[in-house]
């Protein structure tokens, strides 16, 4: 039997999937909504679209257009939020940088990503100063100012300052239709070996990432829903994955959006009482101080909705979290996805808060349009019966189709035609998929694989621990054996035996295995951390083998 192709009507509009389409609704219903930085810049909009235009008009004079790399080295800023739109809707290419990155990393970015011209706040001149002469594309920079300081102030010439440039720009820009396959937005990945890679994702990547992270979000019944009375913030960095997509939902959402620069934990608290953030997201580091400053005692977190990424969430600072009044719930997926793979809401009753805390720290379920599989070294689903482990694999519209400019670690990211996430995991009966550990961080000691991650979740839940890292070492008896790292709260005091005690208390209740009890037991002062606030657990590593 033949396939009948569609008829097209000649005139009829193809309607490409451009990131300018998802500003459609807003730009209909949201006029009057404000986006807010910080205590300086309070907006609607109606200004945002407009500046929208008179950005793309300056970039437009400064000689950037279609293909040319954009690059922007600022905090979570409203500038940020009209790059993550302007840059790519001119046809040009939007790259993040880390700002957390070393100097000599930063160059690299951006020789590697190619860029031609950077947007620097002041606050990186410093750091700019040291590679500038390096740099090998960047023909041009724009100084990005919030206490008026001027370019005479440096030493690195500018094309303009970013709000001058915006004022001498017209409004109306006409963003043209292009194939929908064009590259939007390249960022770098924050591995801990070897150099950033680059990641790069299209127009209809972004946009498709976008609907299927609202539908979900906004098809919970209750728990974890995003709606448009929500007030959004970002706590996860928009250099990182675009801060994980949300600002693009909820700007297509229309809500009011909260942009609060550097983080600390005193600013981001301030910002969710004054005003009114009820949606926002973080790796499990910055809700730990956010639940840990003196600042937040008086205030009300009972209406924050949280999703918690980008490294496992342990079950002691989720239920931390829930008698704060929060909704957390974990979001999964990795620079190379967009991100977001799968969300972990809850879907039935749960008997009571232990095993509420238990479910939201489950790393999800799939999103629409994504084909997840947990399977074999022959590529073979295992069973879905949340006891077998395999890796993860994945296919969706929106995962990198490689590194940039890396064809040997691309063929290796797609082998087999999914998406290899590194880390190993077990989906049960209703589809939830739990991650037990990174395949680098899985412990092998006396013929059994132990998690680290669920052995870290369990040390979390004692009383005394604050933060806990468990890795492996070298065990000539057993292979590999656990050692946990563990800050303790302060004021509090526990001994190795209390913690080795603990954890032999779930190993007789079946919950892991005996080879799970730690080895030893280390107390320090800090856990080693990447530039977005995962635990580092290659340099933990190397700590002690020096």
């Amino acid at each position: 039997m033949s396939l009948q192709a569609i008829d097209v009507t000649p005139s009829a509009y193809t309607y490409p999937l451009l990131i300018k389409q998802l500003l459609h609704s807003a730009r209909a219903t949201a006029g009057d909504t404000e986006i807010v930085y910080r205590d300086q810049q309070r907006y609607t909009y109606t200004q945002f679209f407009e500046r929208i235009g008179r950005l793309a008009n300056a970039l437009s004079g400064l000689g950037i257009g279609p293909g040319d790399t954009v690059a922007v080295m600022d905090w979570d800023s409203h500038r940020y939020l009209e790059s993550f739109f302007a840059v790519p809707m001119m046809g040009a290419v939007l790259q993040t940088v880390n700002v957390r990155l070393s100097p000599e990393q930063i160059l690299y970015t951006l020789n590697h990503a190619r860029a031609d011209i950077v947007f620097v706040n002041a606050e990186f001149i410093p750091m700019l100063a040291i590679i500038r002469e390096q740099l090998e594309t960047v023909k041009q920079f724009v100084l990005i100012s919030d206490d008026g300081a001027t370019m005479s102030s440096f030493k690195v010439p500018y094309a303009g300052e970013y709000e001058a440039l915006l004022a001498a720009a017209p409004a109306h820009y006409d963003f043209p239709d292009f194939d929908e396959n064009t590259r939007a937005t390249t960022f770098y990945t924050t591995g801990t070996t070897g150099l950033p890679k680059g990641v790069y994702f299209s127009h209809r990547q972004l946009v498709l990432h976008t609907m299927a992270a609202a539908a979900t979000l906004g098809a919970a019944a209750e728990q974890g829903r995003l709606h448009r009375n929500d007030v959004y913030m970002p706590i996860t960095p928009m250099f990182h994955v675009h801060a994980w997509g949300l600002p693009y939902v909820a700007t297509m959402l229309g809500l009011k959006q909260v942009y609060p620069g550097r983080y600390a934990p005193d600013t981001l608290l301030q910002f969710i009482a004054s005003e009114g953030v009820t949606f926002s997201h973080c790796v499990p580091t910055i809700l730990h101080m956010l639940l840990s400053s003196k600042a937040g005692e008086g205030v009300d977190l009972s209406r924050c909705k949280m999703i918690i990424g980008g490294a496992a969430f342990p079950k002691g600072l989720a239920a931390a979290a829930l008698a704060r009044g929060m909704d957390v719930f974990t979001g999964y997926g990795m620079s190379e996805t967009c991100p977001l793979l799968t969300i972990a809401h809850v879907r039935e009753a749960m008997p009571d808060f232990d095993a509420q805390a238990a479910e939201r720290i489950k790393t999800g379920y799939s999103l629409p349009l994504v084909d997840l599989h947990t399977v074999d070294a022959e590529m073979l689903d295992v069973a879905r019966d949340g006891k077998a482990t395999g890796e993860i694999v994945v296919r969706a519209p929106w995962l990198t189709q490689g590194y940039l400019h890396n064809s040997a670690a691309s063929e290796d990211l797609w082998e087999g035609g999914y998406l290899h996430a590194g880390d190993i995991g077990t989906i049960d009966p209703r589809g939830m998929l739990t991650v037990t550990d990174r395949l680098k961080d899985v412990i092998k000691t006396g013929g059994e694989w132990v998690s680290s991650l669920e052995l870290e979740s369990i040390i979390s839940q004692h009383p005394a621990v604050n933060e806990v890292a468990v890795i492996g070492i070298k065990d000539d008896k057993w292979g590999e054996r656990p050692l946990a790292m563990i800050v303790l709260r302060a004021g509090q005091t526990a001994s190795p035996e209390d913690i080795k005690a603990h954890v032999l208390r779930f190993a007789d209740e079946g919950h892991i295995s005996k080879f799970a009890v730690p080895e030893q037991v280390r107390f320090v002062d800090n856990l080693a951390r990447t530039s977005v606030g995962k635990l580092n657990k290659k340099a933990m590593r190397e700590q002690l083998d020096g």
